[in-house]
């Protein structure tokens, strides 16, 4: 499977990238066999066993784009690099396949004749060489003795092989390994009896003996190695290592040029040592996998199985982006779990298709349990043999038994603290909202006022908008996407990978249910996910959902936004919509984007009465907004407009014709502010409100003084003031009085069609 991906945003972080590769001299970093792994020197390649039940390979490297290596290997049970290539054990025949990281030929090119035909149960790339234990990969007995090679570059863009003579140790050849790791000029393996034995020519500077206890894992960079202690979980380091923390307990390790990064036995999470930037290792995300080059590690995500990528000692600004496939969180193996270890299962993928991450049905992934979770998640459930314990947001905590995990404590409060730290915790919560709440009302003066002149308060009007007469009529009649019977469900993972994990720069508004995101999808497709929030989930149970899907899944209209899917994983509530390219009306009139022109700006009235009609008479059953205004209508592609957040605002038996009332009082609002460019509410202007300001003008046959004059008036401007009549009909005192929003479309509707507009 091949994916082309942007590596870099800028060119500049390429350039940056080059530098790091050409420094980094002779220093290389090398892991155990793994699901994912990575080839190290000028030529750095990343590979990794996707989750698709094929065991096929997916590999991508430096120069924006994926390798041709992974479209031609055959299915692969394990990786591991060296410099300038990678090898790995095919599936099928338990033997050796090496191919080179800068091109692709043949995959046994890089194995010497002796050895192309053998099973071998283990592999481990060094710098220059290969070590392998012999023995069929999907036996349960994985343990046998050591075959080496070396593999020889014999110009700048071509490897070759040969049996080595530096790793043939006559005392090594007779020992039973069950794993082994390669480095620079060593290899060193764990023993059947207990124990590592190392060979080569620089394995004497680990000091490495005496060693009689298994290791569950092992990892090399240039001058030293470490692994993971099968008794107590802890580290032990070789030769010229930095100490690890004490007491880390970890299960998984990989090693970079100058640092170890390694999967934490209780919650999963990533620990570091040795030098290495700690701002940019991941928080608070669990992993079943890592692999590592010089510069870079990768981990496979717990949750859903998504490449995560951080670099060691690399400014946090450059961007890269691994591959969108799901990847294996461990090795297919023959056999049983042990305790402490959970086969993972497929089905948590919501794959309908997927039974099996591994290519033949006997075979499974034995994954380290979890015990905790990170800060800021509690465990709902405990782990068993067939699936992880769950982790959930501390925000849905509701009982006793996780109140002690989500609250912080070093020991037990005295009452006096209690009192004080709850004190405390209100009023720097109070304190912190009203920093947000000031933020957040003066920003958009503030961009305003950077972004475009000030408007037009009273009938003081400045000079006309020399870009206003820019804009050409692009309307055409929307389409509809298809609403199949039920919306599409998208993968949670899907979605955190096409919001870039919901981060903040993805972000296009909040509300009361939560925050709207921006998505682009692996094919292209731009979308609009609503993240619901704590609150909102709490307070909403899984029926309302449920309901409100239906309800919002039948509704299809050329001038609302629709549905398009949802996803409802891991206690998430997420809505996906059709993405609006133009944002929203009040960011034209308002927030420094493009002025509208007059004919676009009467269409996009009549064309979101349209809107609200359909949900106030033909949606079933009747909607009402209640929170009708510039910022709740959008504007596609077409520039045609679209109603937007609202959902199950049923109105209740004897409301109705009250509640449509308020959205048709809403609307005339909305329609002062197209007339006349001003804001609902501007205290800049006396009176402040908009209603209050135009209404008595055009009462009085004044409706000439509230159009804006920052668009060029057109030689007719009857069509304007019709429109300030109409609304005037939305806006009367009495609701009884008021026009119904069928009676404003159609009004509308009329004036679109004079064609007056010139």
């Amino acid at each position: 499977m091949k994916i082309p991906f942007n590596l870099f945003s800028a060119p500049w972080p390429y350039l940056l990238l080059l530098y790091l590769l050409i420094i980094a001299g002779s220093a290389y970093g090398f892991g155990s066999m793994g699901p994912i792994s990575a080839s190290f020197g000028d030529h750095a390649l990343f590979c990794a066993i996707d989750a698709s039940g094929k065991q096929a390979v997916v590999c991508w490297d430096a120069n924006n784009s994926s390798s041709t290596a992974s479209t031609a290997l055959p299915p692969m049970a394990a990786l591991s690099g060296g410099e300038g290539f990678l090898c790995g054990i095919a599936a099928d025949t338990s033997q050796p396949l090496c191919w080179d990281s800068t091109g692709f030929a043949q995959a046994s090119d890089l194995v010497p004749e002796a050895f192309k035909l053998n099973s071998y149960s283990h592999i481990a790339s060094g710098k220059d060489h290969v070590c392998a234990i012999r023995g069929s990969y999907f036996s349960e007995n994985v343990s046998g003795s050591v075959d080496c090679w070396d593999v020889v570059r014999v110009s700048n863009t071509s490897l070759t092989s040969k049996q080595s003579v530096r790793f043939y140790d006559q005392n090594t050849s007779s020992l039973v390994f069950t794993r082994l790791v390669s480095g620079d000029g060593f290899s060193c393996g764990v023993i059947i009896d207990g124990g590592i034995a190392c060979w080569g020519p620089n394995s004497t500077a680990l000091g490495v003996s005496g060693v009689s206890e298994n290791f569950v894992a092992l990892a090399s960079n240039v001058e030293s190695i470490c692994g993971v202690s099968q008794r107590s979980g802890e580290v032990k380091c070789w030769g010229n290592s930095d100490t690890p923390p004490a007491g880390m307990r970890l299960v998984a390790l990989a090693a970079g040029s100058q640092h170890f990064c390694g999967i934490r036995e209780d919650n999963h999470g990533i620990e570091c040592w040795g030098s290495f930037n700690a701002s940019l290792i991941p928080k608070g995300a669990g992993f079943l996998s890592i692999g590592s080059s010089e510069w870079l590690t990768c981990g496979i995500r717990e949750g859903d199985l998504v490449l995560d990528c951080w670099f060691a000692n690399v400014s946090s600004q450059v961007n890269f982006n691994p591959p969108l496939q799901l990847c294996s969180p461990g090795l297919c193996r023959a056999g049983g779990c042990g305790e402490g270890m959970f086969g993972f299962n497929a089905s948590l993928l919501n794959e309908p298709d997927l039974t099996s991450l591994c290519v033949r049905k006997d075979l499974n992934i034995c994954s380290p349990c979890g015990f905790n979770c990170t800060q800021g998640f509690f465990p709902s459930s405990l782990c068993s043999s067939n699936a992880d314990r769950v982790c959930t947001p501390c925000s849905l905590c509701q009982n006793s038994t996780c109140e002690d995990v989500c609250k912080l404590k070093s020991s037990p409060p005295s009452r006096g603290d209690e009192l004080r730290q709850l004190l405390l915790i209100i009023g720097s919560s109070a304190s912190g909202f009203m920093l947000i709440l000031i933020a957040w009302c003066l920003l958009p003066r503030v961009v305003v006022a950077r972004n475009q002149k000030a408007r037009q308060c009273l009938s003081c009007f400045g000079q006309p908008d020399p870009e206003a007469d820019g804009n050409v009529d692009q309307h055409a009649p929307a389409t509809v996407a298809p609403c199949p019977g039920v919306a599409q469900v998208f993968r949670l993972s899907e979605l955190k990978d096409a919001t870039n994990g919901f981060k903040e720069f993805n972000e296009l508004g909040r509300g009361s249910y939560g925050f709207v995101y921006k998505a682009v999808l692996t094919d292209g497709r731009n979308l609009a996910v609503k993240r619901a929030n704590a609150a909102t989930i709490i307070h909403t149970n899984s029926r309302d959902f449920e309901t409100e899907l239906e309800i919002l899944c039948n509704l299809r209209h050329a001038n609302i936004v629709n549905l398009l899917g949802y996803c409802a994983e891991m206690g998430e509530r997420l809505l996906v919509y059709e993405f609006m390219p133009h944002g929203t009306l009040h960011d034209h009139l308002h927030g420094g984007l493009s002025t509208l022109n007059w004919t676009l700006r009467l269409k996009i009235a009549m064309q979101a009465a349209k809107g609200l009609e359909y949900l106030h008479k033909e949606a079933v059953p009747p909607i009402v907004h209640r929170d009708v205004r510039t910022s709740k209508i959008l504007l596609d592609a077409d520039w045609g407009a679209r109603i937007s957040d609202f959902g199950l605002l049923t109105p209740k038996e004897g409301d109705s014709n009250e509640d449509m009332k308020k959205d048709v009082y809403g609307f005339g609002v909305v329609l002062l502010e197209i007339l006349s460019g001003r804001k609902a509410y501007d205290e800049d202007c006396s009176p402040p409100n908009i209603v209050d300001w135009a209404l008595p003008q055009i009462k009085q046959g004044r409706a000439a003084a509230t159009i804006d004059r920052y668009v060029p008036l057109p030689r007719n401007v009857e069509p304007l003031l019709k429109l300030a009549d109409i609304a005037e009909l939305a806006l009367r005192e009495d609701p009884n009085l008021r026009a119904s929003m069928s009676d404003l479309a159609l009004s509308l509707d009329q004036l679109v069609k004079e064609g007056l507009i010139l």
